[in-house]
């Protein structure tokens, strides 16, 4: 399995735009800069695509889990926030923070809580990441 994406850039780094296409057109042409990066600009960047891709990833993973397990969840919702640090070796994805919000009637704490954690570790992005991950966790309904 393959996923292509392509980044088109015009100009110098600061003064400059972008614009990001995804094979399957769920980006076409969108636009990302400096100013989107690293100040309050319009459009997007990369960190952020990375904080949906980690959102995604994580909570299909999760679903996937809770299913097998017999334990179906009604709703998941993800947030996931990426920090991107200045260090001395340049700048960095420091960590991705995930918040989960979910309904999963019938599930025993025990059983959600191990297969968030396993769900958190072992999703294609948080093993990309490779970078200190964190979980927390809000029960709703059920």
């Amino acid at each position: 399995m393959q996923r292509t994406a392509v980044a088109r850039w015009n100009g110098g780094l600061k003064s400059g735009r972008g614009a990001l296409t995804t094979s399957s057109g769920a980006l076409k042409e969108t636009p990302y800069s400096f100013g989107a990066r690293f100040e309050s600009g319009a459009g997007t960047n990369p960190e952020e695509l990375i904080a949906a891709a980690h959102a995604g990833c994580f909570t299909m993973a999760l679903s996937a889990a809770l299913e097998k397990a017999g334990v179906p969840a009604r709703t998941l919702v993800t947030e996931a926030t990426v920090v991107l640090e200045q260090t001395q070796g340049g700048w960095s994805i420091a960590s991705s923070r995930l918040r989960l919000e979910a309904d999963v009637p019938g599930a025993a704490d025990e059983t959600f809580e191990k297969l968030a954690a396993e769900a958190k570790e072992n999703c294609p992005v948080s093993r990309a990441l490779r970078v200190a991950v964190t979980l927390e966790t809000k029960r709703v309904g059920g």
